[in-house]
């Protein structure tokens, strides 16, 4: 055989050499999307984690630089799509602020109530994805059910059930009717029994008492320092609620209370995404017997050519979402930038992984809400 078709010699590793660097993903079911993380282990045991993004990248932020302010509003959708109707309230907030648009009452209130159920469906797919992660199966068909529900309410105010292009600059597409209101009460009474299914199926079961506590601890300190937010910032104990601190919308009108947790590992975090689930029912029901009529749409330029920035942030299921828009008197924006809770959060798989099991991955990338549309946008 000729010198330069001679295959090449295999090498076997160092008897002593235990590392071994694998794939997880962006195949695997559990990374919630087309994520990639290289692992390096020793046996099962994590050494090291290095999040590879990208794979779903669509210029969203550039893409805006081309089409009119009301055009961008669809993208929105897309960036987080289990909670679009809280991306398309960033987006909206930060226009209307560049533009000084005012929003009439009724139509904050109609925002506040697609908001908090948009709310809900996320943490029912996240709750029953991270209990599948685990290899519970039930738990998910359970969450998947009561989200039927929810989203027979979507598909009846907005005519879809999942990207929805329902706000508008200055206010909403359309009104709730009668049909809205009735499949809204049938939602939350289906949730007023499916939390007490859900603690009594899943929060106290031993099995996932053992893979929760103790893993992927973030105090508080912790916490601040790599920037996070939403459920991930108070399992670390800090009480931090854009509803409450920074209230946009009508939220300073409404009682609420931010749960938080105490050890900051997985199942902190579980146990403030399912009290948040309590206390978005309870905001909702306020915002329904305290809706008043009135306009859903507030009075905009017909070109809007804003000049100047803006920047908003609303308090997403996953975190903090915000929107930076610059404005140069053109119909389309100059810039826009977007702030991922989830990119963010990101981060914290190499600080967390190791010296935790490879099985532990799967409950460090659920325990983070990660949805790859926000990451990569």
């Amino acid at each position: 055989m000729p010198d330069n078709l001679r295959s090449t010699p295999i090498t076997m590793p160092d008897e002593g050499a235990r590392e071994l660097v694998v794939n997880m993903g962006p195949q695997h079911p559990s990374t919630h999307g087309v994520l990639r993380v290289k692992i390096t282990l020793n046996g099962e045991t994590l050494e090291a984690a290095d999040p590879d993004i990208g794979y779903l990248h669509r210029c969203f932020e550039k893409i805006a630089e081309g089409i009119t302010y009301p055009q961008v509003m669809p993208y929105t959708d897309r960036t987080d799509y289990v909670a679009a109707i809280t991306d398309e309230w960033a987006y909206a907030l930060a226009a209307e602020r560049l533009l000084g648009v005012e929003v009439p009452e009724r139509a904050e209130y109609i925002r506040v109530i697609m908001g908090e159920v948009q709310r809900l469906l996320s943490h029912l797919i996240w709750f029953g994805s991270f209990a599948m992660d685990m290899g519970a199966v039930t738990p998910f068909l359970y969450a998947w059910r009561e989200r039927e529900t929810g989203y027979d309410f979507m598909e009846t105010v907005t005519g879809t059930r999942q990207l929805y292009n329902f706000l508008r600059i200055g206010g909403v597409r359309n009104d709730i009717d009668d049909d809205g209101w009735q499949a809204l009460d049938r939602f939350l009474k289906a949730m007023d029994q499916a939390l007490i299914e859900y603690d009594t199926l899943f929060t106290k079961n031993p099995i996932f008492e053992v893979r929760a506590k103790g893993i992927g601890p973030l105090s508080a300190e912790e916490a601040i320092a790599f920037g996070a937010s939403g459920p991930v910032l108070r399992g670390s104990g800090v009480a931090r609620d854009l509803r409450r601190d920074e209230p946009y919308s009508v939220y300073d009108r409404l009682d609420f209370a931010v749960p938080v947790g105490s050890s900051g590992d997985a199942y902190d975090r579980y146990l403030v995404r399912m009290l948040e689930m309590e206390q978005s029912l309870r905001i909702i029901r306020q915002a329904i017997k305290q809706i008043p009529p009135g306009d859903i749409q507030g009075k905009v330029p017909k070109a809007m050519k804003p000049t100047g920035e803006a920047y908003a942030r609303v308090e997403a299921p996953k975190g903090e979402v915000a929107c930076y828009l610059v404005g140069n008197g053109t119909v389309n924006p100059y810039r826009m930038h977007w702030r991922s809770p989830c990119f963010t959060h990101l981060q914290l798989l190499p600080h967390w992984a190791p010296g935790n099991l490879v099985a532990d991955m799967v409950v460090l990338i659920g325990t983070i809400d990660i949805i790859l549309g926000e990451v990569d946008r």
